[in-house]
């Protein structure tokens, strides 16, 4: 089943703008930290932004001062909005969600949305 459903990605070009968006409400867990990862061809995926559940943001170096992460908690949806895109930009971009209770922890992936960057 489903639990991350993922929306925005696209094509677009170098200097534009995406959102995605990240729906999570059907976990039933407790969810902690939400954030975006990507992943180029050949390359491995990487942190592009996480939020805490007390707001706490952490980004790549590589999107700081272009990319803005946000949730909000009562949908349990997580977004990124990504400004001046670059062509090494382009990768799969895929949601992540942690979940804890009183006895496990949980790490959620989305399915992933494509991103590409034309020059």
């Amino acid at each position: 089943q489903v639990q991350l459903v993922e929306s925005g990605g696209g094509l677009v070009q170098a200097g534009g703008s995406l959102r995605l968006s990240c729906d999570a409400s059907r976990i039933i867990f407790s969810i902690n930290a939400m954030g975006w990862y990507r992943q180029a061809p050949g390359k491995q995926r990487e942190l592009v932004a996480d939020i805490s559940s007390g707001g706490n943001i952490n980004y790549a170096d590589s999107v700081k001062g272009r990319f803005t992460i946000s949730r909000d908690n009562a949908k349990n949806t997580v977004y990124l909005q990504m400004n001046s895109l670059k062509p090494e930009d382009t990768a799969v971009y895929y949601c992540n969600a942690r979940a804890t209770t009183k006895i496990a922890e949980y790490n959620y992936w989305g399915q992933g949305t494509q991103v590409t960057v034309s020059s």
